[in-house]
């Protein structure tokens, strides 16, 4: 890809380096605690690893988005289950735009240094895709807001120090979008509860939590924006979100065939290594073409977003297409492992369990089509 300097490629060497020494050695150690310990972030923070892109005044280095490209693109290769792009690319950019000069003098430091984890509480037991129908509601009480409700599926949720809440501020508005507010709760705000971590099928060492807010009383000063602009925010922000989710299975359908290539190569049966035999040799082929799609997709991608262009069709294209080619490379890198794939000592197994969530997060599948069809015109 064109766009990389050298300055990019030495920054990439070195984060290589880092998650190689900090982050590699330790993956099974999270995953088995279904955590990631909090030392790391702060590691992350020192480094400057943590939102790239932030103003120096905020703690950031001003560096473009390559950067934080470069930092998801290692963590998806590694298989690490480091919420960095979420927390960086996906929840910090609400409060950089939206924020107040003194709520991003308050909050963007540490979400730099690492002292501050962020989360950002969407999805309700019923209302996930459809933000629109949440329950989750915040009243107005003279310089607070009231807030009550569930959200579940928060990755973050138990770590997190900081979360952005969408919440309907306008129980009654029509159209429902236009009662939708954001609203920053901080960790150890009475009738803030963090209830439980959740077990999931992947993504182990990344903690995903239910919460609840039972009359939590929150500074009016922490509205993030106006109020009854969080559904225009939050689909403002939905193309880096998605755009950082397919760098997400880009890399981990590299990571896969690259590994299933040298799998193929050593691994012998009846005399011969697998990779000699002609349905291996076709599958690997058919694998390594997809992936080469993707990533020429994902790179005219990546080059638009950063020229600000809008891609919101093409990223959902990719989002589609690309989540669920990660899926189909999954299933037959394992299947060419034999049972081996089905070990937890081989790193197929655990990609093969996280990559499913790549086509439900973010928007589903069925989602992107869904927008990519309005967008066309139906």
């Amino acid at each position: 890809m064109g766009i990389y300097t050298e300055e990019h490629e030495v920054f990439r060497r070195a984060f290589k380096k880092f998650v190689e020494k900090e982050i590699g050695p330790y993956i099974d150690e999270w995953e088995e605690k279904g955590e990631v310990p909090r030392e790391i972030w702060k590691k992350l923070g020192e480094q400057g690893y943590l939102c790239p892109w932030l103003e120096e005044k905020y703690g950031g280095s001003g560096a473009d988005f390559l950067y934080s490209v470069i930092i998801n693109e290692e963590l998806a290769w590694a298989g690490a289950s480091v919420a960095v792009g979420l927390h960086s690319d996906i929840i910090a950019p609400y409060i950089a735009s939206y924020g107040t000069e003194e709520q991003k003098e308050k909050w963007l430091p540490g979400c730099a240094s690492g002292d501050i984890v962020l989360a950002i509480a969407m999805t309700e037991p019923n209302a996930g895709s459809d933000l629109q129908a949440i329950k989750t509601t915040a009243v107005k009480e003279g310089d607070h807001y009231v807030l009550n409700g569930q959200k579940t599926f928060i990755s973050n949720g138990i770590s997190a120090d900081l979360v952005i809440v969408i919440c309907k501020t306008d129980p009654k508005a029509e159209p429902r979008y236009k009662g939708i507010s954001l609203i920053v709760v901080e960790d150890g705000t009475p009738g803030f509860i963090k209830s439980r971590k959740l077990k999931k099928m992947g993504l182990h060492s990344m903690d995903t939590a239910e919460l609840f807010f039972d009359h939590c009383r929150v500074p009016a000063a922490n509205l993030l924006g106006a109020e009854g602009a969080g559904f225009f925010y939050l689909m403002e922000k939905l193309q880096q979100e998605r755009l950082i989710s397919v760098i997400g299975s880009q890399c981990g359908a590299e990571r896969m065939l690259a590994d299933a290539i040298q799998y193929a190569k050593t691994r012998e049966a009846f005399g011969k290594p697998i990779g000699k035999f002609q349905h291996n040799a076709f599958k690997i082929a058919e694998m390594a073409t997809e992936v080469e799609i993707g990533r020429t997709f994902l790179n005219s991608l990546i080059a638009d977003h950063i020229a600000g262009k809008d891609i919101v069709t093409k990223v959902s294209m990719a989002k589609w297409w690309i989540g669920e080619m990660a899926n189909r490379v999954a299933y037959h890198c394992l299947q060419l492992h034999g049972g081996y794939g089905y070990m937890e000592e081989y790193p197929i197994a655990r990609f093969y369990r996280d990559v499913r969530a790549h086509t439900i997060y973010a928007g589903t599948s069925e989602i992107m089509k869904m927008i990519i069809a309005k967008r066309l015109g139906f």
